[in-house]
């Protein structure tokens, strides 16, 4: 006579809890194991069958169901919870904090977590734990750059007008020059990318020579205009800014964003001014080219373009670069400039002159 299989009773309150275990992406294993096994006997099957889908032992799935059959869903939850995580006290929480913020005895320029540890006479882990709660990262280095400009306020304050609310009938141009760009060739041949492989370039390169490029990014339709040129001359600089006048015939006033360099300030630029009435220069702050929305620009070409460019002479250089300018019209758009708190007035740190 065939013995009748065992089916473990599960009401449909407990059937429906422990499907959403068994499905779950976010409990632990253990959890959606138990689960399982329970609905598996549920079902009706076997313990060898259970054996086989689930990976375990005839003992373990007595012990678990003896425990849900005693205990219902309560049953479930493992007997050993783990031994809980280690916190460093007070103490050591200050000893770490301290000795972060002092460089390290051995001439070295930061803390790492594993000489923190020899050094406190803790373990790395400790050392790892009170720096994530604290927020110490002694491996990270931030810079910045203070403007002493003593009329940092009134400067930003009209250049950022000038984006926000420019003029009417007048056009703003954001312009700059990127010197000194090398024309880089490489000697061994660039080898593509492949699926795992990153583009492979040969360490060795030539270099042909360099141009630099003048660059006017339109504020009002984001598009660049850019010319390139052998030198950096203040010659070329008001050829460039004659080609502007000519674009912008339409505007009673043409303004300029540009630095401080002192080929914007020549006499011949002082005399290309007074010539031109409606250009009017509006020169950024010292140290505080973040100002001039064309670096924003400049980067973007930087990263699409020069970066990792193969460049066969100076005249490939160039075209590639005017390829790209003319490409970037197509699809140019303003940069959104805006304040993150349009209360808060700029004003300069009496100190450094940094920004606030």
């Amino acid at each position: 006579m065939r013995r009748k299989r065992f089916v473990l009773r599960v009401t449909e309150e407990q059937r429906k809890e422990l499907s959403k275990w068994a499905t779950s992406r976010t409990l632990p294993a253990g959890d959606v194991f138990r689960a399982r096994l329970i609905l598996a006997l549920a079902d009706g099957q076997s313990y060898s069958q259970i054996m086989m889908s689930l990976q375990t032992t005839a003992p373990t799935i007595s012990r678990w169901k003896s425990r849900f059959k005693e205990e219902g869903l309560a049953g479930l939850d493992p007997r050993h919870k783990g031994s809980q995580p280690r916190v460093a006290d007070a103490q050591a929480q200050a000893r770490i904090a301290r000795k972060t913020q002092q460089k390290p005895s051995d001439g070295a320029t930061h803390w790492s977590c594993r000489k923190m540890a020899e050094v406190l006479g803790l373990s790395k882990s400790t050392v790892q734990r009170v720096w994530a709660q604290t927020r110490l990262k002694p491996h990270r280095l931030d810079r910045y750059m203070a403007s002493n400009d003593p009329d940092f306020e009134k400067k930003a304050a009209d250049i950022i007008g000038l984006y926000m609310k420019p003029p009417q009938h007048a056009a703003v141009f954001c312009v700059d020059e990127k010197t000194a760009i090398q024309a880089l060739d490489r000697l061994d041949p660039v080898l593509p990318l492949s699926p795992g492989r990153a583009e492979r370039h040969g360490f060795e390169y030539y270099r042909h020579g360099t141009l630099s490029l003048y660059a006017a990014l339109d504020v009002k339709s984001g598009v660049v205009h850019g010319m390139t040129a052998a030198r950096h001359t203040a010659k070329d600089f008001i050829a460039f800014l004659e080609g502007l006048v000519e674009r912008a015939r339409w505007a009673r006033e043409i303004h300029v964003v540009l630095d401080n360099l002192s080929a914007h300030k020549t006499k011949d630029v002082e005399r290309f001014l007074e010539e031109h009435p409606q250009v009017k220069f509006h020169f950024t702050p010292t140290y505080s080219s973040w100002l001039n929305q064309v670096e924003l620009w400049f980067g973007k070409i930087q990263r699409d373009v020069i970066a990792r460019g193969v460049f066969t002479s100076v005249a490939d250089l160039g075209n590639k670069i005017r390829k790209y300018i003319r490409a970037y019209a197509k699809s140019a758009r303003p940069f959104r400039w805006t304040y993150t708190d349009p209360t808060r007035r700029i004003r300069t740190n009496k100190i450094a002159g940094t920004v606030h």
